[in-house]
């Protein structure tokens, strides 16, 4: 009994890691807030922030990155259901990547936050 539930508990991180690599593999924008995560990274290591300026820039990282993966399951799953064009499919994959486009603000405003105070000072 106990194998089965760790065996369930390891295949639903084998299936998210598949979810995230689908994104990645699929998704143009994802690629692009990858390579925007990985400038920011080395700017960080570059100006050596401290440790509540790394958690700062790491929430904003994967808020974009968690945001993007479910616009993605959101415009997939309304494919899914409807060819047609209809208004509140619309909505959905609006909202989703309204969702994406706030998170992406949201770490531009960390960013000079935390950059711009290093960088000025």
């Amino acid at each position: 009994m106990i194998i089965l539930v760790v065996k369930g508990f390891l295949n639903s991180f084998r299936y998210a890691l598949a979810g995230i690599v689908c994104v990645f593999r699929t998704q143009r924008n994802m690629k692009v807030h990858c390579v925007a995560a990985t400038l920011a990274v080395t700017v960080g290591l570059f100006l050596r922030l401290s440790s509540s300026e790394w958690v700062d820039i790491v929430l904003s990282i994967f808020f974009v990155l968690a945001a993007e993966a479910i616009n993605t399951a959101v415009e997939a799953a309304v494919n899914l259901c409807t060819t047609e064009k209809h208004p509140w499919a619309k909505v959905a994959k609006d909202c989703a990547a309204g969702a994406v486009l706030l998170a992406a603000v949201n770490s531009v405003i960390v960013a000079v936050l935390v950059f711009g105070k290093r960088v000025l000072s």
